[in-house]
């Protein structure tokens, strides 16, 4: 059973850039904060077989092609390290529906299985927190002071978001 909000319970979240929004699009970047609050960010090398790119996919993620190809890591590497950092847990996602689809992607062409549970964030949401969740979110954005739309930054942002809109937290709006 997933731990439910009012059980001081700190998630660790994940989030996913892709190449683009639909069919064929694959993961190029991935961030996740654990509950202490350690943050792990990684540019994925795209495989020789991945080749959508979508140019509005660029332009909200600003990740170049390019940069993928001479900073990103293997994909096998990428892999393993999830694997290693978040072994056994249950990492949440506000897109459940997209990263899941990305990440099965990743673990697949690296022909390694998945030793960690991702669920949807929705999940952990109580009514209040889901009343509150678009003004806090857009506090944590002004608090966090990044404007960049990047996996780990993102990841950030939800799961402080998900902290302030509890309904004992000394930090809610």
């Amino acid at each position: 059973m997933p731990p439910r909000a009012g059980q001081d319970v700190i998630p660790a979240v994940i989030d996913v850039e892709a190449s683009g929004f639909g069919a064929g699009s694959y993961p190029i970047e991935v961030g996740v904060v654990l509950p202490n609050g350690r943050s792990h960010c990684y540019l994925i090398r795209p495989a020789e077989s991945w080749s959508h790119w979508d140019p509005e996919a660029e332009a909200v993620h600003g990740i170049r092609r390019e940069i993928l190809e001479s900073r990103g890591a293997a994909i096998d590497e990428v892999a393993r390290t999830l694997n290693r950092i978040l072994q056994g847990q249950t990492v949440y996602s506000d897109a459940w529906g997209h990263d899941r689809s990305w990440l099965a992607r990743l673990f697949e062409e690296a022909e390694i299985s998945q030793h960690f549970r991702l669920d949807s964030l929705r999940s952990l949401l109580t009514d209040h927190q889901l009343e509150r969740w678009q003004s806090t979110r857009e506090q944590v954005i002004r608090e966090v002071g990044q404007v960049r739309h990047r996996a780990s930054v993102d990841a950030l942002i939800v799961q402080q978001t998900f902290l302030k809109s509890l309904p004992d937290s000394a930090a809610a709006a």
